[in-house]
């Protein structure tokens, strides 16, 4: 069983279809945008902003769990689950192996780590496109999902350690910025190792997420009807509101890429395509569903500008938090949303 109940019959839509752009939750984002870059006064309070976050994980966490206990645990949802940690490491690894030779290292690890975490809300915006073109998947995709998450920051403080201990003559010199706690002499840091990775993992959304799920999968049908009033019937508008402050969010971080480098706004556009061109091969090769494939190549595709800016912003204090936030906000998460979706799709469905 899948999360998708309606419109059985896939429907094939071009990346540009017209019909792709007037979805209205879509609609809401790019009014966001426009009245962010008119420099309306038009806000949303950030304690409501973090409320629609939490119930849009909410509710696709109990839709998963609904689905799983329908579906049950099978060698598709293993091989979905294994690709999505495979990515979660490969895809760090070659975005600082690739941006290295393009700016300094910690700011490499920093893009690493965004790029190769994910965006729940292009997962979910995602969904729902699936969900109205027809295209049925699974409900262990919200877990793929969760455990793409923190890999990537992991790696990205392990490179940026790997570049301190480097530049590092002796031991007990303090890295400029403020990082001591994570560039002194070995063992020195290994409370803050232990609290870094506490926090990588036990993370509240994920936390929330998973919670869900367990909840869903446990509660099965007479869960889903009991909650299909909240989970179901509201998440549409939910998401519409949600995507109207990423819109201002957008908005507000486009000057960050101003003067940067052709190549990094390249870099931008680019390597959601060769990630997801990555989860593509991967899920084809282990005979996933459309559905899963184009979930796992958005999830590949997406940036993280949530998660990853929280901690790196503390633990990598020598990038540049315009450039990292900039890019995946202000270019990549839009060019998903408008236009990446519905091309992930369509691909996984012509070549599934």
């Amino acid at each position: 069983m899948h999360l998708n109940h309606q419109n059985p019959q896939p429907t094939k839509e071009s990346p540009v279809n017209l019909q792709n752009l007037i979805d209205p939750a879509i609609l809401f984002f790019v009014v966001g945008v426009l009245a962010g870059l008119l420099r309306s006064n038009l806000e949303i309070p950030p304690a409501i902003s973090r409320f629609l976050s939490m119930y849009l994980l909410m509710a696709l966490g109990l839709k998963g769990g609904f689905a799983l206990a329908a579906s049950g645990l099978n060698a598709q949802v293993a091989a979905g689950l294994g690709i999505a940690v495979t990515l979660a490491v490969l895809v760090p690894l070659l975005g600082f192996t690739i941006l290295r030779r393009w700016v300094s290292g910690f700011d490499a690890a920093a893009l690493a780590a965004t790029y190769g975490s994910v965006s729940a809300v292009t997962f979910i915006t995602a969904t729902g496109h699936l969900d109205k073109i027809g295209v049925p998947y699974g409900g262990h995709m919200a877990a793929a999902m969760a455990l793409m998450e923190s890999p990537a920051i992991v790696l990205a403080v392990v490179l940026a350690n790997r570049l301190r201990q480097q530049a590092q003559p002796a031991p007990g010199v303090v890295v400029s910025g403020g990082a001591a706690a994570l560039a002194g002499p070995p063992g020195a840091g290994a409370t803050d190792w232990r609290k870094l990775l506490h926090e990588s993992f036990t993370d509240g959304s994920q936390l929330l997420l998973i919670g869900a799920m367990l909840v869903g999968l446990m509660t099965g049908e007479a869960g889903h009807t009991a909650m299909q009033p909240f989970s179901g019937d509201l998440f549409k508008g939910m998401l519409a509101f949600f995507l109207l402050d990423m819109g201002l969010m957008a908005a507000r971080n486009l000057p960050g890429l101003r003067g940067r480098s052709p190549v990094l706004l390249a870099y931008g556009v680019l390597a959601p395509l060769l990630h997801a061109s990555l989860a593509w091969a991967l899920a084809r090769a282990a005979g996933l569903s459309v559905g899963d494939t184009a979930l796992l190549m958005t999830l590949a595709a997406s940036a993280s500008y949530i998660a990853v800016p929280a901690v790196v912003r503390y633990a990598i204090p020598e990038a540049s938090p315009s450039l990292y936030f900039g890019l995946s906000l202000g270019l990549t998460f839009p060019l998903n949303l408008l236009l990446g979706i519905p091309l992930y799709a369509q691909v996984a469905q012509a070549l599934g």
